[in-house]
């Protein structure tokens, strides 16, 4: 197999880094560094949170050849019931709230499963109607004092707060770089663990020396920015949160036998109904895990601003949509990492949050986002067409 081809069959695994590292590369240089201090990279893995869930979740939606269009409401509505909870009765221990909105999150994922998957209404119809149904339900749930303010501190901190160093405070947060050192050992040791697998069944076609360069490159950028982060107050509660996240679907998504359902679902519904597998199960599955996920970015995001507002989750949706397509997911269905989603999440907000240091105007930000989404959807088009 020629070069040019092995290079371009790998670079759906691997375009994303390459543009992660354009992107930062480019505000680096565009603002004087400002990009790249510890201070802006915290807030921007901050911001990225709540979006970064969202699109987790969205990714599974994706790759079953679904639409959720109504999680960003979703998110925002949840999040203004979580705040009006703690302003009646704010004793509630932050864990029962948390699990609270996750349980909310997963009804209203249950009810628009049960249109698509039983009732066999289009998903976009049964979305779009819920994008409204929920943001009429925020309005309510904040109509009476507009926005309301979140005085719950441990709460607050899930949005703000950063992890406790371990033997008190130092120059560099030592309890961060052993984190960091250890998600490389992990993300290494699951790599290899992967590529076993394939050779094991004749798949892989990465040559070797390409497969330790992208370890190599994802292990500097690892340490990177855990360094950064370190020189700064350390880990943030978000960042901890979104890597649990992250860390239970990808072991759900590439070693289950749920994981691999989705992936035949979104590949060739009829063949695997044929073969055996429940796909409205699966599809039900999807919209209540959309729903769990839109819970905890609700309380992500209002933790986040500290405070629940009315126009709350507005356009999230396209976020999410946008950071699961830059990352890879397919818009043929059936093929899609939640590992890349991630990369997607944090190119949209980098993006944003450059531009804005740049004094760039909303106006134009839109434009250069949209042209994003457009190059990251050609770009799958192009790849797909690669002959095996």
């Amino acid at each position: 197999m020629g070069t040019l081809t092995i290079i371009k069959r790998n670079m759906r695994s691997y375009g994303m880094f390459i543009a992660l590292l354009a992107v930062m590369l480019f505000f680096t240089a565009t603002t004087g560094g400002i990009f790249m201090n510890a201070r802006n990279l915290s807030n921007l893995f901050d911001q990225t949170g709540y979006v970064a869930v969202l699109a987790i979740g969205m990714t599974l939606i994706l790759i079953d050849l679904q639409i959720d269009l109504s999680v960003g409401y979703v998110c925002g509505f949840i999040g203004a019931v979580v705040a009006q909870i703690m302003r009646v009765a704010p004793g509630i221990p932050v864990v029962c709230l948390v699990i609270g909105a996750m349980l909310i999150g997963i009804l209203v994922g249950a009810y628009q499963g049960f249109l698509v998957a039983k009732c066999e209404v289009p998903p976009f119809v049964v979305t779009l109607a819920g994008m409204f149904i929920f943001r009429g339900a925020l309005l309510l749930v904040t109509g009476s004092t507009g926005t309301i303010v979140i005085k719950n501190e441990t709460f607050n901190a899930l949005g703000n707060g950063f992890i406790p160093d371990i033997g008190g405070e130092h120059d560099i947060h030592i309890l961060t770089m052993i984190l960091g050192i250890a998600l490389v050992g992990c993300l290494i040791g699951s790599e290899i663990k992967a590529r076993a697998n394939k050779a094991k069944y004749g798949l892989s076609d990465t040559p070797k020396s390409l497969f330790i360069a992208k370890l190599i490159f994802m292990t500097v950028l690892i340490l990177f920015f855990t360094t950064k982060l370190a020189q700064y107050h350390g880990l943030s509660w978000t960042i901890v949160i979104v890597l649990v996240v992250l860390g239970i679907y990808h072991f759900i998504t590439n070693n289950t036998v749920l994981g691999r359902h989705i992936y035949a679902v979104g590949g060739n519904r009829e063949a695997a109904q044929l073969s055996g597998i429940k796909v409205e199960k699966i599809l039900m599955f999807v919209f209540c895990n959309m729903g769990m996920l839109a819970g905890l970015a609700g309380i992500l995001f209002a933790a986040r601003l500290q405070s629940a507002t009315p126009t709350a989750g507005n356009a999230f949706e396209m976020d999410a949509i946008a950071s699961s397509y830059v990352g890879g997911t397919s818009a043929s269905g059936g093929v899609g990492k939640v590992t890349g989603t991630m990369i997607g999440a944090l190119v949209m907000s980098s993006l944003t949050n450059g531009m804005n240091l740049m004094g760039v105007g909303i106006s134009l930000q839109y434009i250069v986002r949209g042209a994003v989404l457009i190059a990251a959807v050609l770009f799958d088009v192009r790849a797909r067409r690669v002959k095996i």
